[in-house]
């Protein structure tokens, strides 16, 4: 089936549902901070991890005891092993989700343990511990129902949507196909770029290749277990690695071949532009769309970071306002946008609504 539209999340409220962590890693407890902020009860189960008290639990069948949702937040080859644990503890209330990037393997094994008997549902969260840390949104989340009015995919997209989450339903087997031409050859990329130490010493390097080593970061903070599982899980990942690989070979060949010709123009070596349709001005207007949309998902990121002061704040008994942090932040921007060349009057206007957003965010 086709993606739907991302549905904007209504405003969290408390909810009775508790849900319980199958694993307490670093996405794990990223989960576990995502649901409990938005006014849910958490509870986990992980004999290797360090799960705070309030949401320990010593067994699975604890775990199912105290939560209504149950979420797999351990490696897809694990997630047999988490279900025949979870089993005899489940009952026709519970609802099962995995949050793993590939759909097929986790959905083999969830048919298998689970069947009709208890409700399940397949999910990816398309974010990471580091996406949830700085702030980052939107947070997306692709579910994957079974068959069309799949109520378990409901009440999951319900759970995700009141973590603050936009949901996309999209067929199990097209979502991996997608993430094989996205996800893995982002990775792979990646890797191979790491192996041979692209961009590390370099004194400077262009906006192009500034762009890659952003992607690189992002691959290096995950954990490498989700490397060889976007890799080697995904059914359709082997066969858009070798696709790229052979575009490249071509790619070299060609490059060869005009290299021994003088120059000669290759159509093969062809980079399509902007089009003819794209003239300067359209193009400026653009980009600066495209940076007033990253100035507002900072500006989010931010909102979400201030959300956080506040709650640290209000642990210490400390209020919202703090004139003297605001005047030396206001006095370092001012430096800044000299440095940049930029106005420092007008930056610390800016930066003064700044400070006014985010006294309301932490008022709020």
């Amino acid at each position: 089936m086709p993606p739907d539209r991302p549905r904007a999340a209504e405003a969290p409220v408390r909810f009775r549902e508790t849900v319980g962590l199958v694993g307490f890693g670093r996405f794990g407890r990223a989960l576990a901070e995502l649901f409990s902020r938005s006014g849910r009860g958490v509870r986990a189960y992980d004999p290797k991890a360090a799960v705070p008290e309030p949401w320990r639990t010593a067994s699975p069948a604890e775990l199912a005891a105290a939560a209504d949702v149950l979420v797999l937040a351990v490696p897809v080859p694990a997630v047999k092993t988490a279900l025949r644990q979870l089993l005899p503890a489940l009952g026709s209330d519970h609802l099962v989700i995995d949050v793993s990037s590939v759909k097929k393997r986790p959905m083999e094994a969830m048919r298998e343990l689970l069947g009709e008997r208890i409700a399940w549902a397949a999910t990816h969260p398309l974010f990471g511990p580091s996406s949830l840390a700085l702030g980052e949104r939107p947070l997306r989340v692709v579910v994957c129902p079974r068959r069309p009015g799949d109520e378990a995919a409901r009440r999951a997209r319900r759970l995700y949507e009141s973590a603050g989450c936009e949901v996309v339903e999209q067929d199990a087997d097209e979502h991996d196909r997608l993430m094989a031409r996205s996800h893995a050859l982002a990775f792979f990329v990646a890797k191979g770029l790491l192996d041979i130490g692209a961009g590390e010493g370099l004194p400077f390097s262009p906006p192009s290749f500034q762009a890659m080593a952003r992607t690189i970061e992002a691959v290096r903070s995950d954990a490498s277990h989700l490397f060889l599982a976007i890799e080697n899980e995904n059914p359709y990942a082997a066969e858009a690695r070798q696709a790229l690989l052979d575009a490249m070979s071509r790619v070299h060949a060609h490059l060869e071949t005009a290299g021994a010709a003088g120059g000669e123009e290759d159509a093969a070596l062809h980079i399509p532009d902007l089009g003819a349709q794209a003239p300067e001005l359209r193009e400026t207007r653009e980009l600066i769309d495209e940076l007033d949309r990253e100035l507002l998902s900072l500006l989010a990121r931010r909102a979400e970071l201030a959300r956080r002061a506040r709650s640290i704040k209000a642990e210490h008994g400390r209020g919202v306002r703090d004139p003297v942090r605001e005047q030396e932040l206001l006095a370092r921007r001012r430096a800044w946008a000299g440095e940049l060349g930029l106005s420092p009057e007008a930056v610390a206007d800016i930066f003064a609504a700044v400070l006014r957003f985010s006294r309301e965010v932490q008022s709020g």
